[in-house]
């Protein structure tokens, strides 16, 4: 444990102030923006499309252990923002596999019918692609619900799971007001830089670093891109997805090995703009309740509390976040 924590330091030491610069525009698959490892792409055909799913496959740079961590991202963000947790991973003898979702990153944004059980499918059909046939899988934020689904589906390709802050720990419908897909598409063709830093400010309770700059920058860029408006409808459809397909009360059927690494002040509330009655938003992203409710709903499950951080561990507490990771899926 210590010596893992060790490495860990040594890794982020090394990597201060390595970020790249973002151009002022960039189009739906953020071409023009490297990425911190080489990318390739699935081809996929869905609803009578040919689509392509971008991913990452970084091999061990130490001695390989023989295991696979799969990553999964969040809804405002793309695989690259694991950039120190893949090094970690890697230095500690893991292959490490980062998709990039249909409708993020540098994958397609395709006007399709998004689910959570489609995204597991398209994910294991990368996993068997490469050979991989079994995974720890970590997921953060609307990753963890990703990360969920595909235990559920997928129990004997799961090695173990690992939930970083996920949202749907909670019905969203239940507290969230409903609006339609194009409403939510004309809100989202109005984001500007100004409106996604406003937004990604509230998954600091310390303060927004500058250093997030480099995952917000891509997003904003692509606001100025005239292709902008296939990304703004892929963000509405994600949304929804999100908000009509809960999986809060299915947590009770996971049966693999489960760590949940929560920051404590997060009050991430997907839709939390919508919600007039302050009552009902005190109520809701409660994560230090959530999380100790979904802990004791599956049957074994860890739960590390992070004090004082917010809805990014692996950004904001990157120490923390990987001394614990480390520790669970070390073989």
């Amino acid at each position: 444990m210590l010596r893992s924590c060790f490495l860990v330091l040594l890794l982020l030491l090394a990597r201060v102030g390595a970020t790249q610069s973002v151009p002022a525009t960039l189009n739906a698959t953020l071409s023009g923006y490297d990425y911190p490892f080489a990318v390739r792409v699935l081809p996929l055909k869905l609803e009578g499309q040919q689509l392509r799913m971008a991913y990452m496959d970084v091999q061990p740079t130490s001695r390989a252990n023989g295991h696979t961590v799969l990553l999964l991202h969040g809804k405002n963000f793309f695989g690259a923002y694991w950039e120190e947790t893949i090094r970690a991973l890697t230095a500690a003898g893991f292959r490490v596999v980062v998709p990039d979702q249909l409708g993020f990153g540098k994958s397609d944004k395709p006007d399709i019918h998004y689910s959570f059980h489609q995204l597991a499918r398209n994910t294991r059909q990368l996993l068997d692609t490469l050979g991989v046939k079994k995974a720890v899988v970590v997921g953060h934020s609307m990753g963890g619900m990703l990360a969920t689904r595909f235990a559920l589906l997928y129990p004997e390709t799961t090695e173990k799971l690992v939930l970083e802050n996920p949202i749907g720990l909670e019905d969203y419908r239940v507290g969230v007001p409903f609006q339609s897909v194009d409403q939510a598409e004309a809100t989202e063709r109005k984001s500007t830089e100004a409106s996604i830093r406003k937004y990604h400010a509230t998954y600091y309770p310390r303060g927004y670093p500058a250093a997030h700059d480099q995952w917000l920058l891509p997003l904003a860029a692509q606001t100025k891109s005239p292709d902008f408006g296939q990304v703004a409808r892929a963000n509405a459809l994600t949304f929804d997805m999100i908000y009509q397909q809960p999986l809060c009360y299915e947590f009770g059927q996971v049966r693999v090995p489960t760590l949940l690494i929560i920051g404590q002040d997060d009050r991430t509330v997907v839709g939390k703009g919508l919600i007039k009655d302050p009552q009902v938003l005190a109520a809701m992203g409660q994560y230090p309740a959530l999380g100790k409710r979904v802990a004791a709903q599956i049957k074994g499950a860890r739960l590390v509390p992070l004090a004082g951080v917010g809805h990014i561990p692996h950004l904001e507490a990157t120490p923390q976040f990987l001394a614990a990771l480390l520790a669970f899926v070390k073989p």
